[in-house]
């Protein structure tokens, strides 16, 4: 017998005996999978970023377009994020001072604790009297040009001490910068703090002069000021606390008095934030002064707002990712948002919460670095206010009788709040179907963090798909979701 012969045998003997006695070959396993926890929030239902799943990425290959997904890309990243929070104005400083103690610390701990509550790491306040003051006031005496009287003594009743717990709360640092409402009257062409005008050129570097006053006050009360915005809303005539810029005028103002009043102090470390007002004119104010190098050296990005919905015309996400292809080395920052004309009884609206996701999801998906709401926190009326603009907040206190409401709009910030943390660079995530809204961030740490928010009524199971393998979930309606995969 030849010795192939005898081989051919051999091999067939041993596969018999292996077939007979049942003990056959393990099949190749499977890729161990990273766990994917599931955080939920959706109406109707109890839950409130509540835990409702913990999967494993399995081997899934090519899915059929009958299977809905969520596609994540860990390898292509984009903008560096800085953080979520919002504006720890006179109304809410007020509103926390009349709330229990008890209250106060869950106030705090609800927001500013990454781990009991929703982690916020940044934050805004405004520089002297806003609308949501109880009333008008500035830092310095009538007339006073050369600011010898400049004092922030109105902000140590409420708003130093609050801003002083906050930064205690986030674990000792918040990312913080002041925005004006107007200059005080004085400077101005109507001689009124309120309903638009514009500062008279002679008063151009006494208000640069001013901000510089606000960053030293601030800073020896213990407050680190990271940036300031040039001026909240430039371009509405407003009956409360405004004033108006045109893009020339604001970039001038930039180039010639803001822009080295700050180097000149040593100051060229604070982020400049210009414009400050809503999606719709954006680009034209933001080609307008990055387009001119020696304004352009001052700023460090462009902040924007969201009320340009307001006039009918729907919210033009598009523009955001304009400014940020046409000027890539400067930074987006979504400074302010909130729904207004509060309601005792709509409170409970969960078109609240689906506004903020659908903007966030938006706005970073074009390239926003921070996500900033308006009013951390506002009493039972929606203020207070000096001029009745009451508005609603993720959180209200009724300052009668202690209570606290939680609007689902707190919930749906905390999906991202929460899980993104500082330093987070943006990654892809796409979505098969039209019902979903998603977004995608890396932390630092390695963990991906993948937002999904389904806007419809239906059920949708779908799966988490990267690089071949994936989870499968259930998106409830109107829901958002946090994966956590790890």
């Amino acid at each position: 017998m030849r010795k192939n012969q005898r081989f051919t045998i051999l091999l067939f003997t041993c596969a018999m005996n292996i077939l007979l006695s049942g003990n056959l070959p393990a099949a190749p396993a499977a890729r161990a999978g990273k766990k994917v926890t599931v955080y939920t929030t959706a109406e109707n239902t109890s839950y409130r970023i509540s835990i409702t799943d913990t999967l494993h990425l399995a081997d899934f290959g090519q899915p059929f377009e009958t299977q809905p997904c969520v596609f994540v890309d860990p390898s292509k990243t984009f903008q560096t994020f800085i953080g979520i929070g919002a504006a720890l104005t006179d109304a809410a400083a007020e509103t926390f001072a009349k709330m229990p103690k008890g209250k106060q610390h869950e106030i705090l701990q609800q927001y500013f604790d990454e781990k009991k509550g929703i982690g916020y790491t940044l934050a805004r306040t405004n520089i002297h009297s806003c609308d949501f003051s109880s009333g008008s006031y500035t830092y310095v005496d009538e007339n006073d040009a050369a600011l010898k009287s400049f004092s922030v003594a109105h902000d140590r009743e409420f708003r130093i001490p609050f801003i002083k717990q906050a930064i205690v709360a986030a674990g000792g640092t918040l990312t913080l910068f002041a925005s004006p409402w107007s200059p005080p009257g004085w400077m101005k062409d109507n001689n009124d703090m309120l309903h638009g005008g514009k500062l008279k050129p002679e008063f151009y570097q006494s208000w640069a002069d001013y901000f510089v006053k606000f960053i030293n006050a601030y800073q020896a009360e213990g407050i680190p000021v990271w940036g300031i915005s040039v001026q909240n809303e430039p371009m509405a005539k407003q009956i409360w606390e405004s004033c108006l810029f045109s893009a020339e005028e604001e970039r001038d103002f930039i180039k010639n008095f803001l822009g080295p009043t700050l180097r000149k102090s040593n100051m060229q470390e604070k982020k400049l934030i210009a414009w400050d007002h809503n999606r719709d004119l954006i680009y034209q104010r933001a080609s307008t002064i990055l387009s001119d190098p020696e304004a352009a050296k001052y700023v460090w990005g462009i902040g924007f707002h969201w009320y340009e919905n307001w006039t009918g015309g729907g919210n033009i996400y598009d523009n955001v990712k304009r400014v940020s292809e046409a000027f890539p080395d400067k930074h987006l920052i979504f400074t302010e948002g909130c729904a207004e004309s509060f309601t005792f009884s709509k409170m409970n609206d969960w078109k609240w919460g689906e506004m903020y996701g659908r903007s966030m999801i938006n706005d970073f998906n074009n390239g926003t670095v921070g996500w900033t709401d308006w009013n951390i926190l506002l009493d039972e009326t929606g203020g207070p206010n000096h001029v009745n603009n009451l508005c609603f907040a993720p959180l209200h206190a009724n300052t009668k009788t202690g209570e606290l409401y939680y609007l689902n709009s707190f919930y749906y910030i905390g999906h991202f709040s929460k899980f993104i943390r500082p330093g987070a660079k943006r990654i892809i995530s796409a979505t098969s179907r039209g019902q979903f809204l998603t977004t995608a961030f890396r932390n630092n740490d390695g963990r991906i963090v993948v937002i999904v928010m389904n806007q419809s009524n239906d059920h949708i199971p779908y799966r988490l798909w990267i690089a071949g393998q994936a989870a499968e979930i259930i998106s409830l309606p109107h829901s958002i979701q946090t994966l956590v995969v790890e």
